[in-house]
């Protein structure tokens, strides 16, 4: 059992590395396919920018180079976990400007992910348990009222209410201005103050699609036979919904939670654009924008490295739900 288990993790771990470099070498090649170039924003803005200054900026970043050999010398410093030097603003190493921003787009879209899950499989459940009822259909107009409206609308229509209207919560930042004069506690209260709307904008838009999944799994075991026998046997409707049934329900919920691992940094722009916070999505499309291609190619590995990481995940979650994949379909 052992060794299976080491060669199951030893084939996934060479299916990750394959697609990882894939995916790298169409990412270089892509972006470097998009009209403009890093030094462009530097000579167009400066009128006394002749044609050598242009070309020696190419030169000094390499982008007089085959797009082969650009690929080479990124994929060598990415070997040394080097990311290279962003081309733009105030040219500081890749890393530290990720790592100064990964912490808030991280907590905020765990915390969506936990928020979402604790809604989510209880709708689910209940809907699935009490089908065609006006409360399964109450529900459904519910989660779909979210599904429906696009976040950037609900984001507007909230900071108007609670933001303008009815000024109970910020709408712009991560901080007040008064910040540094609060104490810890003060501290903390006021950052999430500040993080209330868009964790819930990002849990309402992406609940009706979690619940939608729980109850659809959850009728697909509810007509198991294993289901029928163990309510046959005098069990409970509880227990057979809570220690028999939820588990192999969840089954689907775990693969979209991995999944949704890479919505860490591309679903982060809008609603980081639209509340002016300081996170990864933003950096991202900062870096687009301004043809920052080591800084691009940096966020882009990051959301391959959570993608595949979130696959890896959903296998292992995969694994302790049930235990014939656990086993590789093999009873002991």
């Amino acid at each position: 059992m052992l060794i299976a288990l080491i060669r199951r993790i030893l084939a996934k771990l060479a299916w990750v590395a394959v697609v990882f470099f894939g995916i790298t070498v169409i990412s270089f090649w892509v972006i470097h396919l998009a009209p403009g170039s890093p030094t462009d924003l530097q000579v167009t803005m400066n009128p006394n920018a002749s044609p050598e200054a242009a070309q020696r900026l190419r030169k000094l970043y390499g982008l007089d180079q085959p797009i082969y050999i650009q690929y080479g010398r990124w994929v060598s410093r990415l070997a040394r976990f080097d990311f290279g030097r962003s081309m733009s603003g105030d040219h500081r190493p890749v890393w530290d400007k990720i790592k100064e921003r990964l912490p808030l787009t991280f907590s905020m879209n765990v915390a969506s992910l936990i928020l979402t899950l604790l809604a989510a499989a209880p709708i689910g459940i209940i809907s699935a348990c009490r089908r065609g009822s006006n409360l399964d259909k109450s529900l459904t107009v519910l989660v779909f009222l979210g599904f429906a409206a696009p976040s950037f609308w609900l984001a507007l229509l909230l900071m108007m209410l609670l933001g303008v209207y009815w000024p109970l919560l910020p709408i712009s930042g991560l901080t007040s201005l008064n910040y540094p004069q609060l104490s810890a506690a003060g501290k903390v209260w006021d950052m999430g103050r500040h993080l209330i709307l868009p964790i819930f904008i990002y849990t309402f838009g992406s609940l009706a699609g979690m619940s939608r999944f729980m109850r659809a799994s959850m009728l697909e075991v509810l007509r198991q036979d294993y289901i029928m026998t163990a309510r046959a046997k005098g069990l409970s409707r509880s227990a057979v919904v809570l220690k028999h049934a939820m588990r192999n329900a969840l089954l689907p919920v775990i693969t979209i939670l991995g999944l949704s691992v890479p919505s860490l940094i591309g679903g982060s722009v809008i609603i980081e654009s639209i509340f002016a916070l300081p996170g990864l999505g933003r950096l991202f499309y900062e870096a687009v924008m301004a043809r920052d291609y080591p800084l691009v190619m940096g966020s882009l590995v990051l959301g391959a490295f959570l993608t595949l990481a979130g696959n890896l995940l959903a296998d292992m979650g995969y694994g302790l739900a049930d235990p014939r994949i656990r086993f590789g379909g093999k009873q002991q």
